[in-house]
């Protein structure tokens, strides 16, 4: 299928034309990978396992490792916990076959593969535990050279970076210390296309994290440097060819700019916000990638927030609601991801923001009774920062039907009693943000208590 493209990719790179055959469709070029649909793409990667586990195999570690990043993108793209296994099974397996006959290069590129799969498992399952695998396996990597050394030094970088993030610091250091893997992977890229995506991939976490970061600093000019290196991420992508990377890359710059637009007021930042999720969507089917598409709707729903905010516009809370009714089609049977909390948080803020522009206490209730049953299926012992951030919206819920009504009916006393649980979990947990966000969500309480 993508033959003629390797080939011609050969001929004018000037590496030697091989005739060994190559199994599956991308013959083990991983930057064909996003070019599969994900029924594809699983049968790309069960081929890669019959390559690997083939008897007189002469060279086994590497389809070891090209079946990993196969599975892991699988695992990115549906969520599932079975293909992430098997993606970190087979990193492992590789990191030994090329320890057996001493490929130190290929020895760090299979063992950052072992810490992407343990750190896309903490993002989308919320485990802790395979953060702190990530950071001792990335750590051992990067003693190494090479594209996997580089690239397991920005993954590192990020980890890093998201850590000071959520300890309420700014992760300037984390943000520097992209610099160097960066530039490497970028000069790998001349020749090596997977090592080019890897470097517009770590370059669009960097701008997430700017982005984060000077929104919780208030800092416009550092949001604005995340919008910046979003761009430039963008740029030197092209979404014919590199259409996942590229939406990915584009809804991190859509979620800066709708950062940038709650700092500045701007309804044309929000807009441009707005216009750049709109566009990643348009790359990215639901067939192709059901987890991306998700996030990107609920990134939607969220920037169309911040734009109903910036103009007080109840019909952008109404499309809002709609992007993330859409993104439950994908997230309802996925119950262990965080995503989904998120995303059931912000349709129940967009609910009681229209509710509030409106006087309309029918969509406000429905918005408490979607927000209860997220809360009912909610674990509280697995899931404690999604139950805590549940209990948050549903309090404001409740408070935006005492500004509407201008009487209290018991809501008030059922949000601070949430508020004050939400609390002591924001507290255990180290989240600085929310705890500061609760405790002036309590102090608000006060005031209309006292008021009423």
């Amino acid at each position: 299928m993508f033959e003629f493209g390797r080939e011609l990719r050969r001929f004018l790179s000037g590496e030697p034309v091989v005739s060994l055959h190559r199994d599956g469709l991308t013959g083990g070029d991983a930057a064909l990978l996003e070019l599969l649909d994900l029924r594809l793409l699983i049968n790309e990667a069960r081929g890669a396992d019959v390559a690997a586990g083939r008897i007189g195999n002469r060279d086994q570690a590497s389809r070891l490792l090209e079946s990993a990043v196969a599975w892991r993108e699988v695992a990115r793209r549906s969520g599932d916990p079975a293909a992430l296994r098997k993606a970190a099974a087979n990193a492992e397996a590789a990191v030994r076959a090329f320890e057996s006959v001493h490929r130190p290069a290929c020895v760090a590129r299979a063992k950052a593969e072992q810490g992407l799969c343990a750190l896309l498992g903490a993002e989308l399952f919320g485990d802790e535990g395979l953060t702190a695998a990530a950071e001792r396996v990335l750590t051992e990597a990067t003693a190494a050279s090479g594209v996997g050394a580089a690239l397991a030094a920005a993954a590192l970088a990020g980890l890093h970076g998201r850590a000071a993030l959520g300890a309420g610091e700014t992760p300037d250091q984390s943000a520097a210390a992209f610099e160097a893997p960066l530039a490497a992977l970028s000069a790998a890229g001349r020749a090596n296309p997977a090592a080019r995506l890897m470097a517009a991939e770590h370059r669009a976490v960097r701008a997430d994290l700017l982005a984060l970061a000077g929104a919780a600093a208030r800092d416009q000019d550092i949001v604005g440097h995340g919008v910046r290196e979003a761009k430039l991420a963008v740029s030197v992508l092209d979404c014919a060819i590199e259409p996942l990377t590229w939406a990915r890359a584009r809804a991190v710059e859509g979620a800066a700019l709708g950062l940038l637009a709650e700092l500045t007021g701007d309804v044309g930042v929000a807009a441009e916000g707005v216009d750049a999720l709109a566009s990643a969507l348009e790359e990215v089917a639901r067939e192709h990638s059901p987890l991306d598409w998700a996030r990107m709707q609920a990134g939607l729903g969220q920037a169309l927030i911040v734009l109903g905010e910036a103009g007080d516009n109840p019909r952008a809370f109404e499309q809002a609601v709609t992007c993330f009714d859409r993104a439950e089609l994908v997230l309802r049977d996925q119950t262990a991801l965080p995503l989904r909390a998120q995303a059931a948080s912000g349709r129940a803020t967009a609910l009681g923001r229209q509710a509030e522009l409106t006087g309309d206490l029918a969509v406000l209730d429905a918005a408490v009774a979607a927000l209860k049953m997220e809360l009912c299926r909610l674990r509280p012992a697995i899931e404690p920062a999604g139950w805590a951030v549940a209990q948050l919206n549903l309090a404001r819920l409740y408070e935006t039907r005492v500004e509407i009504t201008g009487r209290d009916d018991g809501g008030l006393d059922a949000a601070a009693v949430g508020l004050a649980t939400a609390f002591d979990v924001f507290a255990e947990l180290g989240m600085r943000s929310l705890t500061d966000l609760t405790l002036q969500a309590l102090e608000r309480l006060r005031v209309k208590a006292g008021v009423a």
